[in-house]
């Protein structure tokens, strides 16, 4: 069945509310005005204000009030604007909902997720582009989830509402417009990272939106007689190491694609735990392909220097193989 990952996203959320009558969405705009990616529009008029609440615009406050509901027994679902604006509840999640189950002694657990888009591309400036996963992929007691597929959009929703503890779940904005074939019965695991593409000669890891860009690359370096396989980590805290030491193992090459800056980014951690895991599989050094270490410009030919892009991953590929 095709679907677009708006629509996945969308259907996860009406199965959720439907499935469980403690489940209740809310955030800006999250109502009456559908939701500022459209992902909740319709949800208001078939399950109600109470269900599906719009929010002040105050990201400290209504996750705080997520936090309490949580903590109540209720399981909501928190929508973040964009994830620059989640920086105004960064206490709220990581010095409070990541911190109960420790702090109460296995006591409490905040079974929370909170939504956000995050990633540039469409000319909305810094204050609204930048990929800072990685800031939550540092702290104990989150999931990260980078879902970057329409299956993933689909199913990853539930798992997470499963999970007793605080998930956050990162949708790059450039995927909700993408189409993709939704299998029937369709699958997702919440757990382990993906090989969406085989290959042999160089693994390319990466995540999120820049796995279009990295798929797309391959494709090229597939031209010239290379082949590349494209791992898909899909879940950022806990990393699936397996996964990522059987690609380099394999392919003995590897180059880490992440649209954070590179300094102290998700690339970084990746080639870290390789060099501690798989040193001696390398032949050659590690690579990774990052944005430029600037705020992302709105116009948009300096935005797209700015941020990886399929021609910057072939290039890194070709360093490798001299």
């Amino acid at each position: 069945m095709k679907t677009s990952y708006r629509e996945a996203m969308r259907a996860a959320l009406r199965e959720a509310l439907a499935a469980d009558p403690r489940v209740f969405l809310m955030g800006e705009d999250v109502g009456k005005y559908g939701g500022s990616y459209a992902v909740s529009k319709g949800l208001l008029e078939e399950f109600g204000p109470e269900r599906i609440r719009d929010t002040p615009l105050s990201e400290l406050a209504f996750v705080g009030a997520g936090i309490g509901a949580a903590l109540g027994g209720m399981h909501p679902i928190v929508e973040v604007m964009t994830v620059n604006f989640s920086l105004l509840a960064l206490d709220q999640i990581v010095n409070t909902a990541s911190l109960y189950r420790h702090m109460s002694g296995g006591q409490f657990s905040v079974p929370l997720v909170i939504r956000m888009a995050t990633g540039a591309g469409r000319q909305i400036a810094a204050q609204h582009s930048h990929s800072l996963e990685n800031w939550y992929a540092h702290v104990p007691g989150l999931k990260v989830l980078t879902p970057a597929t329409v299956e993933d959009a689909r199913g990853m929703l539930a798992s997470a509402l499963a999970d007793p503890d605080p998930v956050v779940i990162f949708e790059h904005a450039q995927l909700y417009n993408v189409e993709g074939e939704l299998p029937e019965p369709w699958t997702t695991d919440m757990k382990k990272a993906s090989v969406r593409r085989q290959g042999k000669d160089v693994s390319l890891i990466t995540y999120g939106g820049s796995l279009p860009k990295t798929l797309k690359a391959a494709e090229m370096l597939a031209r010239e007689g290379i082949d590349a396989e494209v791992v898909d980590l899909r879940v950022l805290r806990p990393l699936d190491d397996a996964t990522i030491m059987a690609s380099v193992a394999k392919c003995r090459r590897a180059v880490i694609i992440d649209e954070g800056w590179k300094t102290g980014s998700l690339a970084a951690e990746v080639m870290a735990r390789i060099v501690e895991q798989a040193f001696y599989e390398l032949d050659a050094p590690l690579a990774r392909v990052c944005s430029e270490e600037v705020p992302v410009p709105y116009a948009k030919h300096m935005e797209e220097a700015a941020l990886p892009q399929p021609a910057k991953i072939v290039a890194a590929v070709k360093g490798l193989l001299g």
